[in-house]
C-alpha cells in the first residue's frame, strides 16, 4: 500500500504563513499584468461622446467638424455662443447629436455646467478635448502680472479644474481619453513669447504626469502639439497684448522684427484640419501615441530642439531689430 507523504507539523505551519504573504502578492501581480496586456475596449469614434471646449473657431471649430464627421456626438464649448450655434446647425441639423454650451472656461460655475449638461444629455463622457486657450505677447518685463495670471489661468489651472470634473466620470466607466492641445511652444521658447509659451511647458509636465497617473484606469492621455496654424489665434493674442507691445520701452525697436518675423513663419502655416486630424487619430486609436504633432513642421522643428545645443536654438530665435 503506498503511502502519502506527510509534512512535519512545523512545515504545515511555515507553508501556511508563506501562502498568505505571497498568494495576495501574486494577486495584485496578475492585476498589474491584466492591466498592462488587456484592456477594456475603448468605443469607437463613431459611438463616442466628446467634449470639445473653444470650439467656436480655428482647431476647436475644425476638430468639431472632424469629429461630426466621424459619427461622434459633440458637446462644443465656447464663450462665442452666436457662432457654437451656427456651426451646430451646420454640423447637426436633426439637433439630435450635437449639443452645445456657453462657457468661459475660467468659471467653475460654467466648468460644472458643462459637465452636467454632457451627462444630462448623452448620460455618459468617453472623451475630453482641451483646446480653449489664447496667446500673451510681449517682453515679460513689460507685461502686467495680472496679464501673466490670466494666460496661465486660461491655459493651464482652467484646463486642469474641467479635467478634474470629468475624470471621476471617466474612472468610474472603467474608460476614458484626454486629449490636450499644446504647441511646440511647450518645447521651444521664444523671447516675446515668454509667458504664452511657459503656459505650453507647464501642460506638457501636467500631460506626463496625469498619462501616468490614469493608466491604471484605462483612461490615455495625449498631447497634440501644434506649430504654426492659421487661425485668428494671432490676432486674439496682438490685440490682448496691446499694451505690452505698445508700450514696449527699450524693448520696442526689437518689437517689429519679432512681428516680421512672425509674418514670414506663417508662409510656412498650417490649416487647423491638420490638427483636427491628430485628434482624431488620437480618440480613433485602440491605442493612441502619447503625443502628436502637425503639421509637418512642428516634427522639423522638435527634431532641431532635441539635435541641437541650446546655445545654437538661442541663436536661431534670437531677437533681431525690425
Amino acid at each position: 500500500m503506498e503511502m502519502t507523504p506527510t509534512l512535519p507539523a512545523t512545515h504545515r505551519a511555515r507553508n501556511r504563513d508563506l501562502s498568505r504573504h505571497i498568494a495576495p502578492r501574486l494577486r495584485i501581480a496578475s492585476g498589474s499584468v491584466a492591466t498592462l496586456f488587456f484592456r477594456m475596449p475603448f468605443p469607437p469614434l463613431r459611438d463616442q461622446i466628446v467634449i470639445v471646449t473653444g470650439a467656436s473657431s480655428g482647431i476647436g471649430e475644425a476638430i468639431a467638424r472632424r469629429l461630426a464627421a466621424c459619427g461622434a456626438r459633440l458637446v462644443l464649448a465656447a464663450r462665442r455662443l452666436d457662432r457654437l450655434k451656427t456651426l451646430a446647425a451646420e454640423l447637426d441639423a436633426s439637433g439630435t447629436r450635437v449639443e452645445i454650451v456657453g462657457c468661459d472656461v475660467t468659471s467653475a460655475e460654467d466648468r460644472a455646467q458643462l459637465v452636467a449638461t454632457a451627462l444630462a444629455r448623452f448620460g455618459r463622457i468617453d472623451a475630453l478635448v482641451n483646446n480653449a486657450g489664447y496667446g500673451q505677447r510681449g517682453p515679460v518685463e513689460r507685461v502686467s502680472i495680472d496679464s501673466i495670471r490670466n494666460n496661465f489661468e486660461t491655459n493651464v489651472f482652467s484646463l486642469v479644474a474641467l479635467t478634474q470634473l470629468v475624470l471621476p466620470h471617466l474612472r468610474a466607466q472603467g474608460h476614458g481619453r484626454i486629449v490636450n492641445i499644446g504647441s511646440v511652444a511647450g518645447r521651444i521658447v521664444r523671447p516675446m513669447s515668454s509667458v504664452y509659451d511657459s503656459t505650453k511647458h507647464a501642460l506638457e509636465g501636467i500631460n506626463d504626469g496625469l498619462r501616468g497617473e490614469l493608466k491604471p484606469f484605462n483612461i490615455d492621455v495625449v498631447l497634440v502639439r501644434p506649430g504654426f496654424i492659421r487661425t485668428e489665434f494671432g490676432q486674439v493674442a496682438n490685440a490682448v497684448s496691446a499694451s505690452a507691445l505698445g508700450d514696449a520701452g527699450p524693448y520696442a525697436p526689437y518689437v517689429e522684427g519679432f512681428r516680421a518675423n512672425s509674418q514670414k513663419l506663417r508662409s510656412t502655416a498650417g490649416r487647423p484640419d491638420d490638427i483636427a486630424r491628430a485628434v482624431e487619430k488620437a480618440l480613433a486609436s485602440a491605442y493612441p501615441k502619447t503625443h502628436y504633432n502637425a503639421p509637418r513642421h512642428a516634427t522639423f522643428f522638435l527634431f532641431l530642439r532635441w539635435l541641437l545645443p541650446v546655445r545654437a536654438m538661442d541663436y536661431f530665435v534670437r531677437l533681431r531689430k525690425g
